[in-house]
């Protein structure tokens, strides 16, 4: 069934995340910057006393935080909390030394927690925007994001963040305005010149894509932004040549930049270099162990190259990035049935066709799964009705060519 590999549309999700990762990594705003000062505990906006023991364990886990010592400081601001279960700054300080320890999922409650007592705090408003970010949770970081930058339209960070978590949910006009003002307060910022490209590019808009490839070229014309952006343009114009062409050349510019590799891989497998592809998704996962993307393309390449169970192994990895990733979940079903567990197969399948009813190949994958596990009369429905999803999409597609 894997004819040719597909990205899906994880792929914008994975290159936001990426990219954000070192641009948000020291961007958590601590209480001491919002007036929530050692000597009052902030709980419902009305500061109060603390006592000598409260004042001792802030100090502590301020310093500890200042120093990059996030266990020490969690560990000091509970002890606060034991003390000041209402107190929105250490709530805030715990959430942030929480986050800088990896423990995203964990830091979020304490963040909404301190917004339930003090609803219109900017900075921690801010702080769960970017946990949300990071947990990949879009949909809720995106009216948090919009709301404080239109309060705040020269925040570069608010800008860029919110462009991203559009560009991740592909919603690619809508991100591309954001990153289009992000970029005008930061004009030398590469990163977020080359997201508002992909933006243009993905949005099929060529003129504002022309304008910023232009900006990009002045900026750095031989990075590895400038190489990638315009090698997916000559990619979306079947200009494979050209495209593998500018590829090289990113990787030899910067051999580190997300998803080159996996440029460079889905190029190889275009040209049925399937080995080639191969090595290509496996230099870009030692790069970025986690990216779903690259873990799902090369699930499909062992796909093809009869090996289901290392397959099955890197399409779980991506659907722990993204569980409705639909590729991967695809991918998965796919490989159970190759091992011969049917039963095993139905679950992502089920998932897949629940995420996308015209998935015309996970409902005929699905079909297979419960013929094998004597179910024939569900099976001749889904493989019927995969049938004629795929003759519906068959007539769109050459009516669509027709009116070109």
């Amino acid at each position: 069934m894997v004819g040719r590999l597909r990205p899906g549309r994880s792929a914008g999700r994975s290159l936001s995340w990426l990219l954000a990762q070192c641009f948000i990594a020291g961007s958590l705003t601590m209480a001491g910057a919002t007036g929530a000062r050692a000597g009052q505990s902030k709980g419902q906006g009305k500061p109060g006393a603390a006592t000598p023991k409260e004042q001792v364990w802030r100090a502590e886990g301020s310093q500890a935080l200042q120093r990059g010592d996030a266990v020490a400081a969690e560990k000091a601001f509970r002890q606060v909390l034991r003390l000041d279960p209402h107190s929105v700054g250490v709530l805030n300080d715990l959430a942030i030394s929480l986050d800088k320890q990896g423990k995203v999922s964990q830091a979020i409650p304490y963040y909404q927690q301190a917004l339930r007592l003090e609803p219109n705090n900017p900075q921690t408003k801010r702080n769960l925007a970017i946990a949300y970010f990071r947990s990949q949770r879009y949909q809720e970081a995106l009216p948090v994001l919009t709301s404080l930058s239109r309060r705040a339209p020269n925040d570069f960070q608010l800008a860029e963040l919110a462009g991203l978590s559009f560009f991740a949910l592909d919603r690619y006009p809508e991100a591309a305005q954001y990153l289009e003002r992000a970029s005008r307060i930061k004009p030398s910022d590469l990163s977020t010149l080359y997201m508002l490209g992909q933006a243009d590019l993905r949005a099929r808009d060529y003129p504002a894509l022309t304008r910023a490839f232009a900006r990009i070229n002045e900026l750095a014309p031989d990075s590895a932004e400038a190489h990638v952006l315009m090698g997916m343009a000559y990619d979306r114009a079947f200009r494979e040549e050209d495209a593998l062409r500018e590829y090289q050349a990113a990787e030899k510019a910067n051999p580190a930049f997300p998803g080159v590799h996996s440029g460079l891989g889905l190029l190889y497998w275009k040209r049925d270099e399937i080995a080639k592809a191969q090595a290509e998704f496996e230099a870009e996962l030692k790069l970025f162990p986690q990216d779903v993307v690259a873990n799902c393309l090369l699930g499909q390449v062992l796909i093809r190259e009869n090996q289901p169970a290392p397959a099955a192994a890197h399409f779980r990895m991506a659907l722990a990035g993204n569980p409705e990733y639909k590729e991967a979940l695809l991918g998965l079903g796919q490989a159970n049935l190759m091992e011969r567990r049917p039963q095993a197969a139905l679950e992502p399948l089920r998932k897949a066709t629940r995420l996308d009813p015209n998935y015309a190949q996970a409902h005929f994958l699905l079909g297979v799964a419960l013929r094998r596990l004597g179910h024939p009369a569900e099976a001749a429905r889904e493989q019927a009705l995969s049938a004629k999803i795929q003759e519906r999409q068959q007539v769109e597609y050459t009516e669509k060519l027709g009116a070109r």
